[in-house]
């Protein structure tokens, strides 16, 4: 997302028991205390004063030290990379501090887009100096009271893991017990952030904070969650997407043992009982008459059809230097590849849920909360609530790749009609079933794209034309305005943002919202998805073409990109690129390919290495991978989301399709829609180039050059060549 939004003043407060830090955005709302329920800390009030409450630091009497993060944690450690900001520059002993969800409010928004939420990779790099100045005006102020409590100058005082002291040892204090006297000192405007030399804790390997809950069960996830009296709520959807309830026949789903009630809502027929399983009985006991007048009815291979057809027509352009077309017109040796790209599902280990109860204030919710501000919105115009009135408890999540940053807030919306269409006597939780999930839509828009470029004498590319045809992400939700000239960027991005020194390119795009109705969003590195993928195989084919090597073919196109080609020549180096790969044994092939893409400001390189068998089974054995990222705020956090992205685009390039016919979809759980399993993940090395730029995102930028370099493997180890996705786990030899 590109929306920025820059605080215009910082002002810290200090509150109750204990020592309470806050950067607080302007405003005047007053309050005196928080709910800030979090992971394994449900509804754990923090005292903060009289101003709206938006504390980032919490140091307690007991010596605890909790960092409030702002981000959601799927998976990705972004509460290990939210604390360990603060505590290194308040010195805490990593054993004392703990990381608790921050609730909805406008101090938490994302510094880069002016709302609150989690996505895009950028939860440290807008956090970055925030969290840091957090912890280093929270470790000033402990050592000013300690410096009037010893009568002694500040300077002659340290901080080292939690513990105040003076250098000769003489005085010592916990930050427990300055705790009370540094929250009656005034709050410093400015404080001096460390320098890259002197931290402790960024750049090294701490242990995450989630990963003890999560391995003793002890981590609250909404599947998790319960509350007294709670009815969990199982909708039936309606198999096509725009259909509406006809009629319903209910008489053998309440009489269903424990089925509570069931209500129609604007998505469905929600069936509530007092446990999952006689919920989904109820559900399956309903007779449904669906009216699929104003429903989609198309299948996925009528819109490709109608896709490659629009590949013949200009669309609108999102990129033009120089006049590729008439480039392209005049060469007689033109290279043009087609490419398509299916829906996909984001298939996160837990599905949709959200619990919710009414209360006099408003609505308490509790769920793996990602886009506080929207969901806020949406839940209160469906209750007739003000936003304020929506308390969000923000649970760990099992994952999302983008699924709960739903920009339309449809899972909430959809527990808010059930808990007014109940009546709110009692809290419910909507739970959606593997197969809801599946089937719920919001995919990863199906796309096409065509690419045509030429070579001058050098073998070098002196056109470059890419068209591109697919659903908008942007159109028709909260975030329509970035659309700019008909060009949605998540359509392009990574096409428009071509780093080859090309002369002549041309980009433009066919947005087809008004023809095809599935819904869809973003998908874990969004529109790099399958844009880094036809953008990297027709480079290698070029590359071919010319006769020259694609490693030196791309060193040569990225002269005035040294982040791009620092991460390609440190892949390759690694991977041990101009030395021969190993021959296979018994007849099979082996082969080795190379891509690089920058997505989301994190440059990465991967090197795939692959064993085809004779009848065209094959194995991926080992994949290299090069990132920058900046400043690595934590290397093993840095290493696990690029193994996690690499398994993850594995399972997309092998099998991820979302098919429709008769516009129902034809997957519905992981037999028909498999994600990657442990006997199939590579061996994967991941290398990090240092350096001294801030800090960027690491969730997603793993995704995308896995693909391309996989279909450059194959073409080098078996000659096919694969220009759409998926590629299945067997191929034609």
């Amino acid at each position: 997302m590109t929306i920025i939004s820059k605080l215009s003043r910082r002002e810290f407060l200090k509150a109750g028991v204990g020592f309470t830090l806050a950067v607080q955005l302007p405003m005047s709302m007053a309050a005196s205390k928080l709910k800030a329920g979090g992971p394994g800390q449900v509804g754990a009030q923090v005292e903060t004063g009289s101003f709206a409450p938006n504390a980032f630091v919490t140091i307690g009497e007991d010596n605890t030290v909790t960092v409030i993060c702002k981000h959601l944690e799927m998976g990705q450690g972004v509460f290990t990379g939210l604390a360990t900001l603060v505590a290194e520059e308040l010195d805490a002993d990593w054993a004392q501090v703990h990381a608790q969800g921050a609730p909805a409010a406008k101090a938490y928004n994302n510094l880069f887009w002016g709302v609150q939420g989690t996505g895009g990779s950028t939860a440290i790099a807008n956090s970055f100096e925030q969290m840091r100045k957090a912890g280093a005006t929270a470790r000033a102020m402990l050592v000013e009271a300690a410096a009037q409590r010893w009568k002694v100058p500040v300077h002659k005082i340290q901080v080292t893991k939690g513990l105040v002291h003076t250098a000769d040892g003489h005085h010592k204090a916990t930050f427990g017990e300055l705790a009370q006297a540094a929250a009656a000192l005034p709050v410093p405007e400015n404080v001096t952030l460390k320098q890259a030399h002197e931290f402790k804790l960024i750049g090294k390997t701490a242990p995450r904070k989630d990963s003890a809950a999560k391995t003793t069960g002890k981590a609250m996830f909404t599947q998790d969650f319960k509350l007294p009296g709670m009815l969990t709520a199982v909708v039936a959807h309606s198999p096509k997407f725009g259909g509406k309830v006809a009629k319903v026949d209910d008489t053998k789903a309440r009489a269903i043992p424990g089925v509570q009630q069931v209500v129609t809502i604007p998505t469905g027929v929600a069936v509530l009982a007092h446990n999952f399983w006689t919920a989904k009985k109820g559900r399956d006991a309903l007779v449904i008459d669906w009216d699929f007048s104003q429903a989609y009815s198309g299948s996925s291979d009528q819109i490709q059809k109608d896709y490659t057809a629009l590949l013949d027509k200009p669309g609108t352009v999102a990129r033009k230097e120089g006049d590729a077309m008439a480039t392209l017109a005049d060469s007689k040796n033109v290279v043009q590849a087609d490419f398509h790209f299916p829906f996909l599902a984001h298939a996160a280990m837990e599905p949709m849920n959200c619990a919710m109860q009414m209360t006099p204030e408003g609505v308490q919710v509790w769920n793996g909360e990602q886009m506080q501000t929207a969901d806020q919105a949406a839940v209160a115009g469906v209750l007739g609530l003000k936003p304020e009135q929506v308390n969000l408890n923000m649970l760990y999540a099992g994952g999302s790749f983008g699924r709960r940053a739903n920009p339309h807030a449809d899972y909430l919306v959809e527990a808010a009609h059930v808990l007014k269409a109940s009546g709110g006597k009692n809290p419910i939780k909507l739970v959606w079933a593997r197969e809801d999930d599946m089937t719920g839509g919001f995919y990863r828009p199906a796309y096409a794209h065509r690419i045509q470029a030429t070579l001058d004498e050098h073998g070098m590319p002196k056109a470059w034309m890419n068209r591109i045809v697919g659903e908008s992400i942007m159109k028709g939700s909260p975030f329509e305005m970035m659309i700019k000239d008909g060009v949605d960027p998540t359509s392009v991005e990574g096409s428009a943002t071509l780093p080859y020194a090309i002369p002549n390119m041309l980009v433009d795009l066919h947005t087809t919202n008004d023809t095809v109705r599935v819904p869809v969003q973003w998908w874990r590195s969004v529109g790099s998805t399958h844009t880094a993928f036809a953008t990297e195989v027709v480079m290698n084919e070029l590359a071919e073409k010319a006769g020259k090597d694609p490693v030196e073919y791309r060193m040569a196109l990225l002269k005035k990109h040294p982040r791009h080609a620092g991460v390609l020549k440190l892949a390759a180096e690694k991977a041990g690129w101009h030395k021969p790969v190993a021959p296979g044994k018994n007849g099979e092939k082996r082969g080795r390919g190379v891509a690089v893409h920058e997505s989301f400001n994190t440059f990465v390189a991967q090197v795939v290495e692959v064993t085809v068998q004779k009848d065209g089974a094959y194995k991926v054995d080992r994949v290299v991978c090069a990132v920058d990222c900046g400043v690595v705020v934590n290397p093993d956090v840095v290493k696990a989301q690029m193994e996690g992205g690499i398994g993850f685009a594995l399972a997309g390039a092998l099998y991820g399709e979302i098919t429709l016919k008769d516009g129902e979809v034809q997957q519905t759980n992981f037999h028909n829609y498999p994600v990657l399993r442990i006997n199939q993940m590579p061996k994967i090395e991941v290398h990090m180039v240092q350096s001294a730029e801030k800090p960027t995102g690491v969730g997603e930028p793993g995704v995308p050059p896995l693909a391309p370099a996989l279909a450059h493997a194959l073409k080098n180890a078996a000659g096919v060549t694969i220009r759409s996705l998926p590629i299945q786990d067997t191929i034609q030899v």
